[in-house]
């Protein structure tokens, strides 16, 4: 089958032709029909996470995936040929920018059943990143003040409707361009990063969702309340992860210098810090799926790329200048 590869870091995206996925007896087979392209595809690609995800070339890319079931194995349960079903792979699972993948069937779900295949790709991996932030980590409830960075792309647009619904007071950071669209998905408050310094207008805050991390992330810690917490999805990650991820004590000791001073800083203001790195998670998924058939989420697909065009979706990412997700559709 054709897929796209990474044959070696920092190098462009290679389309081959790779053996048929096998199918173990609690896989899915799916065929993609879309496939979300995610900021996480291209920190691979360039190796940035090598020491947290050390794939070895060659190897497929994507993380998102809406399409077909054709074949189940033989432990599987709830998933039949013909499902449209939607998916954020298991690490060292990925590959979805390809014609055919295999999944565990614990990360898989029916597709919502009210919007396209390709609006279905947009959302595994942002929408799993935006529920674990929010409801797992972040436990939001009526009346909490959210701050979600970054609120035009793809994890933004979906966090900042699943703040709102959990009863939050919602503010995020964006360009001027985008304010009237954000207060369409709930923001009660936008802050624009080019002539405001969100330090300056926000305080109080129980919650900050951070996505670009750096100086960014040490402000961030310095708008919330006592108690309240930074969770970080772009890092440095944290004792936590490293345990979690059951890396070697000398793995755990780098981890921990990595975030050694942003967790000094958050303990000196009575704050906490938290890296996020997702869990792929079908049932999450199932609880998302409702929510979008309900209508209280919405998918944001700002660009679409056929399948031949997977690299050009990379390199949009970096380019931006569009709201919510690139998906790349029609393997």
């Amino acid at each position: 089958m054709k897929a796209f590869v990474v044959r070696k870091y920092k190098e462009p995206l290679q389309l081959a032709e790779v053996a048929e996925p096998g199918v173990g007896e609690n896989d899915v087979l799916v065929k993609v029909l879309a496939a979300g392209v995610n900021q996480l595809d291209e920190k691979i690609r360039d190796g940035e996470f090598k020491a947290i995800l050390p794939y070895k070339p060659s190897f497929i890319l994507g993380h998102d995936a809406a399409g077909t079931v054709l074949e189940v194995g033989s432990k599987v349960n709830g998933f039949k040929a013909g499902d449209l079903v939607y998916a954020r792979p298991r690490d060292h699972r990925i590959g979805t920018f390809a014609e055919r993948i295999a999944i565990h069937q614990d990360d898989v779900a029916l597709a919502p059943a009210t919007i396209s295949a390709t609006e279905a790709a947009s959302l595994p991996l942002v929408a799993l990143t935006a529920w674990q932030a929010l409801v797992a980590r972040g436990k939001v409830q009526p009346g909490q003040k959210v701050l979600v960075h970054a609120g035009a792309g793809g994890v933004g647009t979906i966090a900042i409707q699943l703040a709102k619904h959990l009863g939050a007071y919602v503010a995020t950071t964006a360009s001027a361009k985008n304010a009237q669209f954000l207060q369409e998905l709930g923001a009660d408050q936008v802050i624009d990063y080019r002539s405001e310094d969100f330090e300056k207008e926000l305080s109080g805050f129980d919650l900050v969702l951070d996505s670009l991390g750096g100086e960014n992330l040490e402000k961030s810690l310095r708008i919330l309340a006592p108690g309240g917490k930074a969770v970080g999805i772009t890092g440095p990650p944290d004792p936590a992860f490293a345990r979690k991820a059951g890396m070697n004590p000398l793995a755990r000791l780098a981890i921990a210098a990595m975030s050694a001073t942003i967790r000094k800083q958050a303990k000196k203001l009575g704050v906490g810090y938290e890296f996020l790195f997702m869990d792929a998670s079908g049932e999450q998924l199932r609880e998302i799926a409702a929510l979008v058939d309900s209508e209280v989420l919405r998918p944001i697909v700002g660009k679409t790329f056929g399948f031949s065009q997977a690299p050009q979706a990379l390199s949009a990412l970096a380019q931006g200048g569009f709201r919510g997700k690139a998906v790349i559709t029609g393997a």
